[in-house]
């Protein structure tokens, strides 16, 4: 298991289209352990407090989405589980699974890459987190870099057909 990144300064405060390239380079480090190369991080304030890629392989573990994964990491770094200041940004639409993490830990953004539409939680087939039936809702931004984040999980998947 990977330690939480220490708060790292994001040199003043870094656009979506910034973020996602830390989320890309996060992706491609799955690459070396053979799981899908899916990247979140997670920033508060301008800090950057959470870097993950998807580990399901590596540990076995079904849970192991890179969002989780960050989730779980910027609350142990914020030594709270109330992320309400916090921006996730991942480069594949969020799972049902990992949409719910972000209502749960009350994160107030998420932004995310390529659109997920067998699966997606965040505008593809279900939108968890502008569901006023919910106790929380976060803001959505889609499609950044999307192109490209698509791209990464084409490659990955024809190499393995």
């Amino acid at each position: 298991m990977a330690a939480p990144v220490a708060s790292t300064s994001v040199t003043a405060r870094l656009t979506d289209d910034e973020l996602m390239g830390l989320a890309i380079a996060e992706a491609r480090m799955a690459l070396a352990h053979g799981d899908v190369p899916v990247g979140a991080v997670v920033v508060v304030g301008g800090e950057l407090v959470a870097s993950r890629h998807n580990e399901r392989e590596l540990t076995g573990d079904p849970t192991a989405h890179a969002e989780v994964l960050a989730v779980r990491d910027a609350a142990d770094a914020l030594g709270t589980w109330r992320l309400a200041d916090a921006t996730l940004v991942v480069t594949l639409e969020p799972c049902a699974m990992c949409a719910g993490a972000a209502v749960n830990a009350r994160v107030a953004r998420v932004v995310f890459g390529a659109r997920d539409l067998k699966a997606g939680a965040c505008g593809s087939l279900y939108h968890l987190g502008s569901d006023p039936r919910l106790n929380h809702e976060f803001v959505t931004t889609a499609d950044v870099r999307a192109d490209e984040c698509a791209l990464l999980l084409t490659d990955f998947f024809a190499e393995r057909r």
